[in-house]
């Protein structure tokens, strides 16, 4: 009897240790809960999954739409980029309708000197008003320059005017030349043509050895009336009157000219033959 007795005692006291385990395990449940609440503020696992997904969700749609406003940027740089392309296309194109008969009155004006070189010794004679000095101090620009309608560096200015002159009324008048085509050189595509020094010489290159063309030069003055006379006085840093002797040569029966806007750029080249 007493076994028995001391026996429930003992089962008893388990149970009584069973719930107080379970209490302090529910208790040290809830803190935990507790704790996370007080953490993410979240009362489940399901709740911290859902926020996270919408978190991440949201952080894709971010990502995406920065992407789109992004593509669009591009898209709207490539198109103004494309618009600007075309603005200086049309505005070639225009320019170049503009001065598309260059050639043509060009050799009017050198067959008109060719004809009558004392009359246009005058022409040049009255062209020296034109000529200003440079007052400004700084080195890098020039001291001397033709004005009128373009400005244009001199070397030595009235003197060469003169000299030009002098030359001209003392030349008997010359057969005009004739315009050909198939000795014209081909100009530039582009403006990193224009830049690229081994271009032309490449170009005359071909040109000498399909053609037989004696002189070349270019000219950079889109006014054929500027243009024919600062050949004829030729007032340049390099090979001073090699234009006017060409222009003037009596053996040259052919010329070709070619010319246009390249860019901001006129371009005109001249080829001779006999």
């Amino acid at each position: 009897m007493g076994c028995q007795c001391a026996k429930q005692e003992e089962e008893k006291n388990e149970e009584l240790t069973r719930n107080e385990n379970n209490m302090e395990g529910e208790q040290q449940y809830n803190n935990n809960i507790e704790q996370k609440e007080e953490i993410f503020g979240l009362s489940n696992a399901q709740d911290y999954l859902k926020q996270f997904n919408d978190e991440n969700l949201e952080s894709i749609e971010n990502h995406e739409n920065r992407e789109n406003q992004e593509n669009h940027e591009n898209q709207e740089n490539q198109k103004n980029e494309n618009n600007l392309e075309k603005e200086k296309e049309k505005e070639n194109e225009d320019k170049n309708a503009k001065y598309a008969d260059y050639p043509e009155k060009m050799l009017e004006l050198i067959n008109k000197i060719r004809e009558n070189p004392s009359f246009y010794a005058d022409v040049i004679e009255d062209s020296i008003q034109n000529i200003i000095e440079n007052q400004d101090d700084d080195e890098t620009k020039p001291k001397i320059i033709y004005k009128k309608k373009v400005k244009v560096a001199l070397c030595r200015g009235e003197p060469a005017f003169r000299e030009a002159a002098e030359k001209l009324r003392n030349m008997e008048s010359l057969p005009p030349l004739e315009f050909k085509n198939d000795i014209c050189a081909p100009l530039p595509d582009n403006e990193e043509e224009v830049k690229d020094p081994t271009y032309l010489k490449e170009q005359i290159k071909i040109l000498r050895e399909t053609t037989n063309i004696d002189v070349f030069f270019k000219d950079l003055i889109k006014l054929p009336e500027v243009s024919a006379l600062l050949m004829i006085v030729d007032d340049g840093e390099k090979n001073p009157g090699r234009k006017r002797n060409a222009l003037l040569n009596k053996d040259f029966k052919y010329i070709g000219i070619n010319s246009k806007f390249i860019g901001k750029t006129f371009i005109a080249y001249f080829t001779f033959s006999r």
